[in-house]
């Protein structure tokens, strides 16, 4: 069974980057689709990002597409989420999650996913 953990959160400025890693344990994320979700008090967790198992489709949240990647480093068994140009309202906590697929189907719905970090606090002040 695959464990998750996040890390690279912090307190920042507004307009500078960040990034967050997502170490994977247990296993290889070889065959598993990968996302990062992130939830704002107040609101439900929403999709930031995900990538299929070879990475071949990827998807972006429209608040963040231009500013944010996601990738993954197979070697370091770590998946990463380049962030950029961080605004106020990107503050929230930020998980990772992965789910095992046989298809390049990345899952933008957070019940897709199967497993997932304890996630990582990001605060962007103004």
């Amino acid at each position: 069974q695959v464990q998750l953990v996040e890390s690279g959160g912090g307190l920042v400025q507004a307009g500078v980057s960040l990034t967050l890693s997502c170490a994977a344990s247990g296993g290889t994320l070889s065959g598993y689709s990968t996302g990062w979700f992130r939830q704002a008090p107040g609101k439900e967790r929403e999709v930031v990002a995900a990538t299929s198992r070879n990475d071949l489709n990827t998807h972006y949240a429209d608040s963040v597409r231009g500013r944010f990647t996601i990738s993954r480093d197979s070697a370091k068994n770590t998946v990463f989420l380049q962030m950029s140009a961080l605004k106020p309202e990107d503050t929230a906590v930020y998980y990772c999650a992965a789910r095992r697929t046989v298809t390049e189907w990345a899952p933008v719905d957070s019940q897709q996913y199967e497993y997932w970090g304890p996630g990582t606090q990001v605060t962007v002040s103004s």
